[in-house]
């Protein structure tokens, strides 16, 4: 492992892959701890302090937005709104003839798609900027309002401080995806998530520690964490193979081919595209009931806390829908069957062409649901306990379900760009050869 770690530093563009991203998370996290003008941040960080471990919206926001809400900051809304809009954007793809013209039109459609992301994102910043200006005017309907001076001039500053916060750190996503390493949003919602990991841990033990907090919480805690963690790492690393046998072809006096492979196929082909996506649904009506005191949307918000049943049961829903809408965009069995058949290649017992499509579609579909339920039962079983015991958010299945899916991700990455260049990677791979020493 310590040579691996040695190996990063001698490939050149491995190494200023990883430089970049560092210090573009680091610019993320500065960004974290500015204020919006005219904000009372120490009123703020009491109310989020008054409200922790209760197991509501205001907790899953903050983990999300990496304490920037919690701190007030030009960073408040986070990366959701940009994510709001990828999952408008994907879902029109579906319906909207043009959409769906421009997504088959190769690099060229999907920076049009991009584009039209952006533009919406700006959109819904704007929004949720301007509620989230009336809700600090208001103290989350807690009587006392986070504002030194209330009025037209705050929300359309907050508004439009936010809005630029959202762009800047969509544009960092971006930066780190085409110049660092690793999915950049995925991985801005991850160090977010990673920097309050240490402070919820050492207040958990806190409060074992001065007896508000029984110590046989952290016998049930821990073994939670450590097994919710073991089955990440094993689910996220299981391939469902498919035998592929490659047709033998005679060139001269040669034969060619006849070669046997496999085509893996991830039981879990979204990663955490699925959770993130339903968190982000299910907050935004959760905030809106934020903005009135009317008794039914009080209900309806009660309803939408995190660990209650109803939660619970759209936020299984949502994952199931997510994790096979996300892999019929990204996993298409027709391309994959026309390009074995280019080839040469089929699937034993199964013609080339449609049902070869079909059976690998009918493998994905049985796999997808497996990995679907997998998805939904981490998320869900953490986030019971979080709503009876009281443990922060950042104990939960969504918290480590992204921080250990993106890890694990990028560490994949990290081996790719190793083991290209024929060094040992983490995973104990190696080349045929190792680099110049």
């Amino acid at each position: 492992m310590l040579g691996a770690f040695a190996n990063i530093w001698k490939i050149p563009e491995l190494k200023r892959r990883i430089l970049v991203t560092l210090a573009l998370l680091a610019v993320y996290r500065i960004g974290t701890i500015v204020p919006i003008p005219g904000l009372n941040t120490a009123a703020l960080a009491d109310f989020f302090e008054s409200q922790q471990g209760q197991g509501n919206v205001f907790g899953m926001f903050s983990m999300f937005t990496g304490g920037a809400l919690r701190r007030g900051s030009i960073f408040a809304l986070s990366i959701m709104p940009y994510i709001s809009a990828s999952i408008i954007l994907q879902l029109l793809t579906v319906v909207v003839p043009y959409l769906e013209k421009l997504s088959k039109e190769g690099e060229a459609g999907r920076r049009k798609i991009t584009q039209y992301t952006r533009y919406g994102t700006v959109v819904l910043a704007l929004f949720q900027g301007f509620m989230m200006a009336v809700a600090l005017e208001k103290g989350f309907l807690q009587g006392q309002s986070f504002v030194n001076h209330p009025g037209v001039g705050f929300k359309l500053l907050t508004a439009i401080t936010m809005t630029a916060g959202t762009a800047f750190i969509m544009w960092l996503g971006e930066q780190i995806s085409e110049f660092g390493i690793g999915n950049g949003i995925s991985l801005i919602i991850f160090a977010g998530i990673v920097a309050n990991m240490p402070s919820a841990v050492f207040m958990f033990l806190a409060d074992v520690g001065d007896g508000t907090r029984p110590l046989f919480q952290v016998f049930i805690v821990l073994p939670i964490v450590f097994l919710v963690v073991y089955a990440i790492i094993y689910v996220e690393r299981a391939y469902r193979k498919i035998p592929i046998q490659h047709a033998r072809r005679v060139i001269g006096r040669r034969m060619y081919g006849g070669a046997s492979t496999h085509l893996p196929l991830k039981v879990n082909t979204a990663g955490v595209i699925p959770p993130i996506f339903a968190s982000s649904i299910l907050m935004f009506p959760a905030t809106i009931t934020q903005f009135s005191d009317h008794p039914w949307v009080q209900r309806f918000g009660d309803l939408m806390n995190p660990g209650g049943v109803f939660y619970n049961v759209v936020f299984v829903v949502l994952i199931v829908f997510f994790c096979y809408f996300y892999t019929a965009v990204t996993f298409n069995p027709v391309d994959v069957a026309d390009n074995l058949k280019k080839s040469g290649a089929y699937i034993p017992g199964y013609r080339p062409g449609k049902r070869t499509a079909d059976y690998i579609d009918r493998v994905l579909t049985r796999i997808t649901l497996g990995g679907a339920f997998y998805v939904a039962l981490v998320c869900v079983l953490p986030t019971i306990m979080i709503a009876y015991m009281n443990v922060p958010f950042y104990f939960g299945g969504t918290a480590l379900l992204i921080v250990v899916g993106v890890a694990l991700d990028t560490v994949a990455q990290i081996e790719s760009h190793m083991l290209s260049r024929h060094y040992e990677g983490f995973l104990g791979g190696k080349g045929r050869f190792k680099g110049r020493r």
